[in-house]
């Protein structure tokens, strides 16, 4: 079992590098959608079946689907091969991210007895109320302002891709007989 949560691991971290790496945005859409599925497989692993779901039905379709929308709305289009550019800050960003990936092998390669008390989330809490109210309980007391601050952020996001394919559409396109000075710069 702990050989298939390394290779989830390896295949949502290299999702993640061709997120960042990969010029055209189609591309680095998919692959998140490919890293979002290994993290739902790495929660099936460690039997949290209702997160698992989530993880696929509001990562992978809500969120996916509005990065694709905004992707079309921009018309964001590049006919250049795929190609990785290594640049200093492609560079530095693989270094910084082997760096977190080392950190995070220490701490998941350590006993749980080194890693701290579990708090009010013990095991036996977990079996007796269930992950689900527990998550939920998280989700809409302590992280309630996080939790609204994205979906505003979101919103923001959609309404600034909006705004920037108006504009974008206003400049360019053919100019027609309806319409003789579109086109025109």
């Amino acid at each position: 079992m702990p050989e298939l949560f390394y290779v989830l691991a390896v295949v949502t971290v290299l999702g993640a590098l061709a997120l960042v790496l990969v010029p055209n945005p189609v591309y680095c859409a998919l692959s998140l959608v490919g890293s979002f599925f290994a993290m739902a497989a790495i929660f099936i692993l460690l039997n949290q079946e209702f997160l698992a779901a989530i993880q696929i039905l509001v990562y992978a379709g809500a969120i996916m689907v509005l990065f694709l929308f905004v992707i079309m709305l921009l018309n964001l289009r590049s006919d250049a091969p795929f190609k990785v550019r290594w640049s200093f800050r492609n560079v530095l960003s693989v270094a910084i991210v082997l760096g977190i990936l080392s950190q995070l092998a220490a701490v998941f390669s350590a006993p749980a007895s080194r890693l701290g008390p579990l708090g009010d989330y013990s095991p036996e809490r977990v079996a007796k109320e269930g992950a689900v109210q527990i998550v939920s309980d998280l989700l809409f007391t302590t992280y309630v302002l996080p939790f609204e601050v994205i979906s505003v952020l979101l919103m923001v996001a959609v309404m600034g891709a909006v705004l920037l394919a108006k504009r974008r559409s206003g400049e360019e396109g053919p100019a027609d007989a309806t319409n003789p000075a579109r086109g025109q710069k």
